[in-house]
C-alpha cells in the first residue's frame, strides 16, 4: 500500500508513505495520503508521526502531472488539490510529527512544514527545487518557511534551489531537531512517545492561541486565549493533572487525552 496507518500502545498513529523507488507527488499517491488520514480522524491519536520509506523521503513530484494540464484554469484545479494535503495536516488537533531520514524533496518538505515539528537525521537534505521547471512551490512551503525562519531565508531556499543541511535548517529554525542516524527510527518514536502522554486536548489548544498569532499577532491571540483555556476545563486530564499536582506534587499525573 502506498500509505499505511500503524497504531502504537502509547497513543501514536505512524503513517509511512511508499511509493517506489523515489516516493514522487502524484495525484495516486495524494488519494491514499487521504485516505490514511481519513482512519487517522477516525479514531484521533494523542499524536501523529508521518514518515517514508524507501532510501530516500522523496525526490519530488512527477512532473507528467503538471505536463498533461493543458488550461491555466486546469492548472490551478490541481494546485488547489495539493494545497489540500499539507493544510489538512495543519489543521490536526494533536501533535504532528514529521521524520525525515534522507532527501526530502518539494511536496515531502511541504508537508513537512504542515506538521507541528520537524526530526531530521544528520544526513537529512531539504529542498524546494521547483525553479528547474519553472515553477514556485504550490503547496503552501515559501509561507510556511516564511513563518519559521523568516521571509528572507524562504526566498533563499526557493530562489536557489538549493539543497541544505539538517544541520543548517535546525539553524534557521526549520527543523526542531536533528538526530544521529544509528538509531534514528527508535530516537523518533520515543520523542513523540513523550508527546503522546502529555494532555493531548491542552496541546490542541495551543495550536489554536498559535494559529491566531499567525494571523494577527499577540493581540489576535490574546483575545482568544482565554476563552480557548478555558475549554480545557471540563477535561479529564486538567481535573486529574490539578489532582495530582495537590496530592503529589508537579510531574506525576497521568493523562489520557480526555
Amino acid at each position: 500500500m502506498p500509505a499505511t496507518v500503524e497504531r502504537t500502545e502509547d497513543g501514536i498513529a505512524v503513517l509511512t508513505f511508499s511509493a517506489p523507488p523515489v516516493n514522487l507527488y502524484s495525484l495516486e499517491l495524494h488519494d491514499e495520503l487521504d485516505r490514511a488520514l481519513d482512519e487517522v480522524e477516525a479514531t484521533p491519536p494523542r499524536a501523529l508521526l508521518i514518515r517514508a520509506e524507501g532510501k530516500i523521503v522523496s525526490g519530488g513530484v512527477d512532473v507528467s502531472q503538471f505536463h498533461a494540464r493543458k488550461t491555466k484554469a486546469d492548472t490551478q484545479q490541481l494546485y488547489d488539490r495539493m494545497l489540500e494535503l499539507p493544510n489538512r495536516v495543519d489543521a490536526l488537533p494533536f501533535p504532528t510529527v514529521f521524520a525525515a531520514h534522507a532527501l526530502t524533496l518539494t511536496w515531502a518538505f511541504e508537508v513537512a512544514l504542515a506538521c507541528d515539528l520537524v526530526l531530521a537525521s544528520e544526513k537529512a537534505k531539504f529542498g524546494l527545487v521547483e525553479r528547474v521547471i519553472g515553477l514556485t512551490p504550490t503547496m503552501g512551503g515559501t509561507q510556511r518557511l516564511a513563518a519559521r525562519a523568516g521571509v528572507a531565508r524562504a526566498k533563499e531556499l526557493v530562489f536557489t534551489g538549493d539543497l541544505y543541511d539538517a544541520a543548517t535548517l535546525e539553524r534557521w529554525n526549520v527543523v526542531n531537531r536533528v538526530l544521529p542516524v544509528d538509531g534514528f527510527d527508535d530516537a523518533v518514536l520515543a520523542f513523540v512517545a513523550h508527546l503522546a502522554v502529555g494532555p493531548t486536548r491542552a496541546f490542541g489548544a495551543a495550536k489554536d492561541i498559535l494559529r491566531h498569532f499567525e494571523a494577527g499577532g499577540v493581540p489576535q491571540a490574546n483575545a482568544h486565549v482565554t476563552a480557548i483555556a478555558a475549554e480545557l476545563f471540563d477535561t479529564q486530564d486538567l481535573q486529574d493533572g490539578m489532582e495530582s499536582f495537590l496530592r503529589d506534587g508537579p510531574g506525576k499525573a497521568t493523562f489520557t487525552g480526555r
